[in-house]
């Protein structure tokens, strides 16, 4: 298992490398597209739908969702200004609501998941809030200053990568070595207080040093620190939101098409929390 987790990431690294940084804009939406169409096939499964008919239109919705958001607005005018198109605010603000709403579900757990767990629409539909918005985040984050700095939303997106596989690194080892505390034992029995308190420690040596290379305002220091470590704790919720889903299916991984990984979803379900929570308010408080 481990060695093909070893094969798996050094041939998935280059190309998600490459992908962000020479891929045209629209040769970038697409690809971001077809890695949440491949996690919609997955999250098919976790709303219910077993047959590959289904799975395949509820993946063919979410792309087509994105077709339109993308042909809606064009890339270059996502951010004008500093300013995300009105569209685009609306449907990360509304990713701020479903991620507090998921906090209480998370919390909550197993109370009250009678009212979704059989509703094989409304779970479907949580995928939909949770997959579009990240795709909005991460194709607004690339195109951030392109007219000045092209590159300058790749290091965005850099950033956050960084910081959520910081926090997960920190909070595996951390978790290991002191966790006693178990953060939601109902919804993923391996994760503690004291894991997750070490991930944000640890993600705060990039965010630091992310502040000193972008000569973040020393006014505006604490504001760009917070993003941060708030961005690192919403991720989180995204790890346990996918393995709430898991937990109600009987599932261990979300699929199988990354070997030794598990499914798409098992690898960025702390990212579809992150970028639109660190895209939400980089627009209101750094942008």
């Amino acid at each position: 298992m481990l060695r093909q987790r070893i094969i798996t990431a050094l041939l998935l690294a280059p190309l998600a490398l490459g992908a962000i940084l020479f891929l045209p804009l629209f040769g970038f939406e697409v690809a971001i597209g077809l890695i949440v169409g491949l996690g919609a096939w997955e999250w098919a499964q976790l709303a219910g739908i077993q047959n590959r008919i289904g799975k395949a239109l509820y993946s063919l919705l979410l792309v087509v969702i994105c077709a339109a958001l993308s042909s809606y607005i064009p890339v270059e005018l996502i951010w004008y200004q500093g300013q995300l198109a009105a569209l685009y605010r609306t449907i990360l603000a509304i990713a701020g609501v479903w991620w507090a709403l998921s906090l209480l579900m998370i919390v909550a757990y197993p109370k009250y998941s009678t009212l979704w767990r059989s509703n094989m629409l409304l779970r479907g539909i949580f995928g939909l809030l949770t997959l579009v918005p990240t795709w909005v985040a991460i194709v607004s984050l690339r195109t951030y200053l392109y007219d000045i700095d092209p590159l300058f939303g790749a290091s965005l997106i850099f950033y956050v990568l960084g910081i959520v596989w910081a926090a997960d690194i920190g909070a595996f080892f951390i978790g290991i070595k002191f966790g006693k505390h178990k953060l939601r034992p109902n919804v993923s029995p391996g994760k503690t207080y004291e894991g997750l308190m070490g991930g944000v420690m640890s993600s705060l040596a990039i965010i630091g040093f992310a502040a000193l290379h972008y000569q973040v305002d020393p006014t505006r220091i604490w504001t760009h620190i917070l993003i941060g470590a708030l961005t690192v704790g919403v991720s989180a919720l995204g790890d346990l939101n996918e393995s709430m889903y898991k937990r109600c299916v009987g599932v261990k991984d979300s699929g199988n098409l990354l070997p030794g990984h598990g499914g798409i979803l098992d690898r960025i379900d702390s990212l579809t929390a992150a970028f639109p929570i660190f895209a939400l308010f980089y627009v209101m408080w750094m942008a």
